[in-house]
C-alpha cells in the first residue's frame, strides 16, 4: 500500500509497531496498514528491525518511524479525538490513561509513548463556538477539569 499525498509522520523511538497496533485496538476506522523493515543498519536500530508502520487512526494515514530517542513527544503535536457523549469520552481516556499513559488538564492525555491526545467531547467544541457568556461559561468549566465532564458543561452552557 502506497502512502496518501499527506500523511502525519509520529517519531517514536522504537515502538511504532506496538503504538499502532494499540490505537487500532482502541479507536474506530483504526488499522496497522504496513510494517516496513530497514534494509540495512541505521543509527537507532540494526538492519531487519522496524523502521517505519503505516497505520490509519480514525480515518487519518500516518506513519510511526522507530527513529530513536533523539527526538521526544511534546504537546506541540496531538490528536484531537471529537466524543459524543460521556461513554465515549471515558471509554478513550481510560484506554490511553489506563494503559501507561497520563493525565494533563483541559481534556488533554498522553499515551504510554509520549503522545498527547485531546478528548473532546463535541458539546464543548460546539458551547465554544457558540461565544460569548455560554461560551466563557463552558471555557471556565473546562480550566477546572482533566477528563472533560459532559454534563458539567452542558449545565455551564445553561448558566447553572
Amino acid at each position: 500500500m502506497s502512502p496518501a499525498k499527506n500523511t502525519i509522520c509520529v517519531w517514536y523511538d522504537k515502538d511504532a509497531e506496538e503504538a499502532a497496533n494499540f490505537y487500532a485496538s482502541v479507536f474506530p476506522d483504526s488499522r496497522v496498514d504496513a510494517v516496513h523493515r530497514a534494509p540495512t543498519d541505521f543509527p537507532s536500530g540494526k538492519a531487519g528491525d522496524v523502521l517505519t508502520v503505516q497505520f490509519t487512526v480514525m480515518g487519518i494515514p500516518c506513519i510511526g518511524l522507530n527513529g530513536g530517542p533523539v527526538f521526544t513527544q511534546t504537546e506541540a503535536f496531538s490528536f484531537q479525538i471529537a466524543t459524543d457523549d460521556q461513554e465515549e469520552t471515558d471509554r478513550y481516556w481510560t484506554a490511553i490513561v489506563g494503559n501507561g499513559g497520563q493525565e494533563s488538564a483541559c481534556g488533554w492525555c498522553k499515551d504510554r509513548w509520549g503522545v498527547s491526545w485531546q478528548i473532546t467531547p463535541r458539546v464543548l467544541t460546539e458551547a465554544l463556538a457558540a461565544g460569548g457568556d455560554e461560551a466563557a461559561r463552558a471555557f471556565s468549566a473546562m480550566m477546572q477539569m482533566s477528563k472533560i465532564d459532559v454534563a458539567a458543561i452542558e449545565a455551564a452552557r445553561r448558566g447553572r
